[in-house]
């Protein structure tokens, strides 16, 4: 009789980063947002990001206002500082954040809707200012929270779920950016990591504001049938005793394709959205090379991705404003409550 034996399997070691942490530590609580959102897509390239980088997640501040996006930095980097702040006044809270601690790496998620809408003013005093932080627009073109409306980034003519056509002009994001004097702009889709990741990490690289405009399909509200059986016919006949939703899985939409080339993709609703990499022989460091690529990209009804603009000699604020690098919350009280002499003495270099 021949009695089986078990040999004993080593445990893969986990891989870790520089400072030894795992992708795990990275991580977050599971996303509640629909399957196949492009928004859980960036969230996944944000922890490969920091993971790679190797920056521990409790030097990370997570700012963000209200929205679909504004919900995403609940699922990464869980041991990292966050505030869900009032829609559009993101900005605000971050700047406060970043004075208060100039250590900090400040990361923004925001919406279309959140800064191009409501948070426009304080999207733009934030690239005057040049606060030093990435911030992320997780792009979808409509409020996904509140069943699809159109954002200020929508398309002019493009139809919305429930049929109503856009009569309005777009909002570029990135053009705004640009003309406004921010240091680094770059595009990019939720679905090319391959170009996503180093963006993300170029931006946190950076000293001063980073925008990256990043287009993120929604799976639900860009998704109109048209037919007797869609949403808006049922909506129109029946008579509900309380609202139920449904959104159906949907797959992740990924692309990988070649600098300098053109991709067609494909969303579930069967719209398509034309995609430009942008190749080696654009020069990111003139503002009106980068205005002017952006305008032909709107006529040919092209999304340019890629780093379009970076701008080192800005100053960031927390070097003009000449902010000590002991955080305020390390200071002695002997340096926050200055003793009346003292106080005299700054007064007197005012008269």
């Amino acid at each position: 009789m021949t009695i089986p034996t078990t040999i004993p399997t080593e445990t893969p070691p986990v891989a870790t980063n520089r400072i030894g942490l795992s992708k795990l530590d990275y991580k977050g609580a599971p996303s509640t947002l629909c399957t196949g959102c492009g928004h859980d897509s960036i969230t996944n390239h944000i922890i490969s990001a920091f993971y790679e980088l190797g920056i521990n997640p409790h030097e990370v501040a997570k700012m963000s206002g209200i929205g679909c996006s504004s919900k995403t930095p609940a699922y990464f980097l869980s041991r990292a500082h966050g505030f869900n702040s009032v829609h559009g006044r993101m900005p605000s809270v971050a700047t406060g954040a970043k004075l208060a601690n100039r250590n900090l790496n400040m990361l923004a998620v925001s919406g279309d809707g959140d800064t191009s809408n409501i948070g426009l003013g304080q999207f733009c005093h934030l690239i005057r200012r040049n606060l030093d932080m990435v911030y992320i627009v997780e792009n979808n073109g409509v409020y996904g929270l509140t069943k699809g409306q159109f954002s200020a980034t929508a398309d002019k003519g493009s139809v919305q779920k429930y049929g109503a056509s856009n009569h309005f002009e777009q909002l570029d994001i990135c053009e705004m950016a640009i003309s406004m004097g921010c240091g680094f702009v770059a595009r990019s889709f939720s679905g090319d990591p391959k170009q996503l990741i180093p963006l993300i990490k170029a931006g946190i690289s950076h000293k001063g504001t980073a925008i990256i405009d990043c287009i993120s399909p929604c799976v639900t509200f860009n998704n109109h049938e048209g037919s007797s059986r869609s949403f808006t016919s049922v909506k129109q006949k029946d008579k509900p005793i309380h609202e139920i939703g449904y959104v159906e899985p949907q797959r992740e939409i990924a692309v990988d394709y070649a600098e300098g080339t053109v991709q067609e993709v494909k969303f579930p609703d069967g719209s398509l959205v034309t995609l430009k990499k942008l190749n080696r022989e654009h020069n990111p460091e003139s503002r009106m090379a980068a205005l002017a690529l952006l305008e032909a990209g709107r006529q040919e009804k092209i999304l340019l991705t890629g780093l379009l603009f970076v701008n080192t000699a800005n100053q960031d604020l927390g070097t003009n404003l000449k902010l000590p690098d002991v955080p305020l919350a390390h200071l002695s009280d002997d340096l926050l409550r200055p003793k009346p002499g003292t106080l005299k003495e700054i007064m007197s270099r005012f008269v």
